[in-house]
């Protein structure tokens, strides 16, 4: 899965009618909600959208025929294996009717090279970790967990015997952090990953 870098734009005329797209990062629903309140002209006669983050997702047609723009934007997203990307399509109505197909050309189609066109970041998975120290290990765990480049510390709070970390650990290099944390306190401070109750 991969986000986008930063706000991008493409322009193209269809039949007359001039199409924008601007698409951007977002990171939930309501920075998706406000990167369109904020990109959708009010001039035009239509302003498309759709955006996914994670699981959640939104299209809007904004008065088009059902089905023939948020939808095809929403695809252009998923198409690309996008995700946190909002898009906003907007179009100015040229005086010739595009038909239903046509529509769904011209709004996906726009939002695909814009898509295309973006420089675009690799989404990083990481995993939850609780790592519990003693006094006497915590400066060198602190020292090693905070220039991992892998661990990312999220809290960090004291205990009667020591501190207890929640870090944030790349995916792939779960068992090397773990295998460290062992290492640098002979076996003496515990890692733990949270289990998820699953359906």
């Amino acid at each position: 899965m991969f986000s986008l870098q930063r706000v991008e734009t493409f322009r193209q005329e269809v039949k007359k009618s001039r199409f924008l797209a601007t698409a951007a990062p977002v990171s939930g629903e309501e920075a998706a909600k406000a990167f369109i309140r904020d990109h959708a002209d009010m001039g035009a006669n239509h302003n498309c959208w759709a955006w996914r983050v994670g699981p959640l997702y939104r299209f809007n047609d904004d008065g088009e025929p059902s089905g023939t723009a948020g939808k095809p934007i929403l695809q252009a997203i998923d198409g690309q294996a996008l995700d946190g990307v909002a898009v906003v399509v907007t179009r100015w109505f040229g005086g010739v009717l595009l038909g239903s197909g046509g529509l769904v050309r011209a709004y996906g189609g726009t939002a695909a090279a814009c898509l295309r066109a973006a420089e675009k970041l690799p989404i990083v998975m990481r995993v939850e970790a609780r790592i519990s120290c003693t006094f006497t290990d915590l400066a060198l765990v602190q020292a090693r967990l905070s220039t991992h480049e892998a661990v990312q510390i999220l809290t960090q709070d004291y205990t009667a015997t020591g501190s207890e970390f929640v870090a944030a650990i790349r995916e792939q290099d779960l068992a090397d952090v773990r295998q460290m944390v062992a290492d640098v306190t002979s076996g003496r401070a515990v890692m733990s990953i949270p289990t998820r109750n699953e359906a």
